[in-house]
């Protein structure tokens, strides 16, 4: 499923409609009534880890366009008073720049019903396109090529719109956030990271562990355990602090350039993620690891670079 860089490559897709009226739904979710959303405002966009969340409001003039409104307003009756107009001009943008961010503040939280928050979490093969659809680049198991069905599309006044694939959606009234532990926040808490890779737990099970990692997925993990030369089910209480200091710091890193490569346009070179050899020439080794009663995923190392801790 698309990790933390790939999720805030969507968020950067769909800024350019924040503010504007949705005009037109389709799509094929069934938990979701798409007619739901037919002429609200999309009003605000945020990531966390990697969940989307999308705050809808009813429609009406946003604070910006109110704003305007009082300006032109005042203008239409400042001339006639002169020097005393222009005098109280200055307390009076002040008082309506407090209420445009109180008004920003409080309007996503102050819709009822289906105008809150859309929480969107993608699958294997999430995405999200603007102003295009997805076409099939090739043939299926059955040999047909079919576009793939979108889950959501949502068609804005302005004339553009928006695509959403392979994705849960579900209506909740504030985004659960803990910028703590996005390994893509400015506000992520290494400390608390570094307490949680310190359990007697296989290494590479903590790193997706979403109350601390949250962002972090399978293809982060292979890649950032072979850049600290750390075998994936080395327990964490076995490694040096130093270790772990310096596999936190592949981790962020890592997830920055792949944001950062994203953004450009450029596309993600894995060194071991599906590779049959590391980048010096060893074969790697494949298997699926996971906590019992948990989600197994698919594990790449190499048993040279990576050695086992015995």
């Amino acid at each position: 499923m698309p990790e933390g860089p790939s999720v805030r490559k969507f968020q950067l897709l769909i800024s350019p409609f924040v503010g504007q009226v949705v005009a037109k739904v389709g799509g094929s979710s069934r938990k979701l009534n798409v007619n739901d959303l037919n002429a609200l405002r999309l009003q605000d966009s945020q990531v966390h880890g990697k969940n989307l969340y999308l705050a809808f409001g009813p429609f009406g003039p946003t604070a910006e366009e109110t704003m305007l409104q009082r300006e032109a307003a005042c203008g239409a009756h400042c001339p006639a008073q002169g020097g005393q107009g222009q005098a109280g001009a200055p307390h009076s943008q002040d008082k309506e720049l407090q209420e445009l961010q109180h008004s920003r503040s409080e309007a996503p939280d102050g819709a009822e019903g289906p105008g809150e928050w859309l929480r969107i979490h993608f699958g294997m093969f999430g995405s999200v396109r603007a102003n295009e659809f997805s076409r099939a680049n090739r043939a299926n198991k059955r040999g047909d090529w079919k576009d793939p069905v979108p889950r959501l599309v949502l068609h804005f006044e302005s004339g553009g719109f928006l695509v959403f694939y392979n994705c849960r959606m579900l209506w909740c009234s504030s985004p659960r956030a803990d910028p703590a532990s996005d390994i893509l926040s400015v506000e992520f808490h290494r400390g608390r990271a570094l307490r949680a890779l310190r359990v007697p737990d296989p290494i590479c099970y903590t790193l997706l562990d979403q109350r601390y990692f949250s962002g972090l997925g399978n293809i982060i993990k292979n890649e950032i355990l072979y850049l600290a030369r750390i075998h994936p089910l080395t327990p964490g209480s076995l490694l040096a602090f130093s270790d772990l200091e310096h596999l936190l710091d592949c981790a962020v890193q890592f997830s920055s350039e792949w944001l950062h490569n994203k953004l450009r346009g450029q596309g993600l070179h894995p060194q071991v993620y599906q590779k049959d050899q590391c980048p010096l020439g060893h074969p790697l080794m494949k298997a699926t690891f996971g906590p019992s009663g948990g989600l197994k995923r698919p594990t790449w190392w190499c048993p040279q670079c990576q050695p086992a801790v015995l």
